[in-house]
């Protein structure tokens, strides 16, 4: 198991480590110790706790849990316009996700919904991918200048919540790139999201989380 495409002394780190662990402890990586936290290996790698986001730091409960700031919602946010807002708010969010103990927010949403049914529209900014990916990389760089990962999301093509774990975007290449792409590969270029959250469909046929073109050759979706 190697990981690419990090800092050349920080992937040598990585790699390392990796090689050093057995097989089992290797796959525990993949799924978490509980809802929110990765698994940690004693000494070796250490666990990483996530929080819900986009538009607050909920913390470890879904319900009665430790009181927090509530910001507008992305599609709000996005129609201020206004990128220094959006980073400012990012950093106030990097600080709620700290008093929760937590290293990773899991935001921003920057699907650009082509539908208004869509049931969760309001966490995205825009159905503009454009602008979608101008506000998500302020927001990544307000957070991660907090020293709190982003898990920008849902990469690519969340067009819906009913039957979302199931369902298959038809999508042609120039349509994929131009559009449901660009939000990613702006955030990427101008903030450098420090994680990315796979959506649950498939993209023409292929579950977008087993798309090896799509998450691991950047020239071609």
């Amino acid at each position: 198991m190697t990981i690419k495409a990090l800092p050349r002394d920080l992937q040598k780190e990585v790699n390392e480590t990796l090689e050093g662990l057995s097989l089992e402890e290797q796959v525990s990586l993949l799924a978490g110790a509980d809802f929110w936290r990765t698994v940690e290996i004693q000494g070796r790698v250490a666990g990483i706790k996530t929080t819900d986001g986009p538009s607050g730091a909920r913390g470890q409960y879904f319900s009665n849990g430790t009181k927090a700031a509530f910001f507008p919602s992305g599609v709000s946010l996005a129609a201020t316009w206004d990128t220094d807002l959006i980073h400012r708010v990012g950093e106030a969010l990097g600080e709620e996700t700290q008093s929760k103990q937590a290293n990773v927010l899991l935001a921003p949403t920057a699907c650009n919904h082509r539908s208004p049914l869509g049931g969760r529209n309001f966490e995205s900014f825009s159905e503009d991918p454009y602008l979608s990916g101008k506000l998500a990389a302020a927001y990544v760089n307000g957070v991660q200048s907090k020293d709190v990962a982003v898990t920008m999301k849902h990469f690519v093509a969340n067009e819906q919540e009913t039957k979302r774990f199931t369902v298959n975007e038809i999508v042609d290449e120039r349509t994929l790139r131009e559009i449901y792409l660009k939000p990613f590969e702006i955030a990427m270029r101008d903030a450098g999201p420090w994680a990315i959250m796979s959506s649950y469909n498939a993209v023409n046929g292929v579950t977008t989380c087993g798309r090896k073109r799509l998450h691991n050759e950047a020239s071609a979706p």
